[in-house]
C-alpha cells in the first residue's frame, strides 16, 4: 500500500512502512510539514507530542484545517508540567518524555486498534534525547520504525539538526528510508540516501 506525500521536493508517494526523518532549524517552522504529511492520504493518524500539550496539537490541526476526527494525541509534557489534563478517547498521556517504553506502547497500541492508512508524527526526537539520552532516544525510534514496518504505517520523526552533533545526526539520518531537510528560509530538499 502507498502513501501519497503533499511534501515539496520528496516523492509523490512512498511505500507503507516507511519512517521519515524531517531534520529542522531550532526555529523552523516544521507545522507546514508535519500537518501536509498527516491531512494527505489518511484514515487515521498518531500525533506523539513531546514538545507541546494535546491542547496545543489540537489548535495546530485545527490552524492547519486537518480532520480532527482522524487524530489520536499521545501528550508526554502535561503530567510533568503538573498541567491539567483529561484523557478522552483520541486523548492519552505518559508521565513524561524520557518514558520511552509507554510513548512505544501507545504506538504499538495505535496501530494494533485502528484500520486502513495509518501515519505517526513523532514531535520530537530531539525532546526524546533531551529527556532520556540520545542511546535510549534511538533504540526507541528503531522500535517506532519496526512498529510502522510491521503495519505497513508511515511515519514522520521530528530531529532538530542545531541541537546535535554531525555524528549523532548521521546515527539517526541511517534508520530512515527517506530525510526531508528543512532549511532555515523554509526550503525543502529530500534524500533517499541513495
Amino acid at each position: 500500500m502507498d502513501y501519497t506525500l503533499a511534501i515539496e521536493n520528496a516523492p509523490e508517494t512512498v511505500p507503507g512502512g516507511t519512517g521519515l526523518l524531517l531534520l529542522h532549524p531550532s526555529i523552523g517552522e516544521t507545522d507546514r510539514i508535519d500537518t501536509d504529511f498527516l491531512k494527505t492520504d489518511t484514515d487515521h493518524f498518531l500525533v506523539v507530542s513531546t514538545r507541546t500539550t494535546a491542547r496545543e496539537v489540537e489548535q495546530k490541526l485545527e490552524h492547519y484545517d486537518v480532520d480532527e476526527s482522524r487524530a489520536v494525541i499521545l501528550d508526554s509534557i502535561s503530567v510533568e508540567r503538573g498541567y491539567s489534563r483529561r484523557r478522552t478517547d483520541h486523548i492519552h498521556y505518559v508521565r513524561s518524555p524520557d518514558d520511552l517504553a509507554g510513548i512505544v506502547e501507545q504506538v504499538r497500541g495505535f496501530l494494533e486498534t485502528h484500520d486502513g492508512k495509518l501515519r505517526v508524527s513523532v514531535d520530537s526526537v530531539t525532546e526524546m534525547a533531551y529527556y532520556a539520552d540520545v542511546d535510549q532516544a534511538y533504540a526507541a525510534t528503531e522500535e517506532l520504525l519496526e512498529l510502522l514496518a510491521e503495519h505497513g504505517a508511515v511515519g514522520l520523526f521530528h530531529l532538530s539538526k542545531e541541537v546535535h552533533d554531525d555524528e549523532t545526526l548521521e546515527r539517526f539520518r541511517g534508520l530512515f528510508d527517506g530525510v526531508i531537510d528543512l532549511g532555515v528560509e523554509g526550503d525543502v530538499s529530500y534524500d533517499d540516501g541513495s
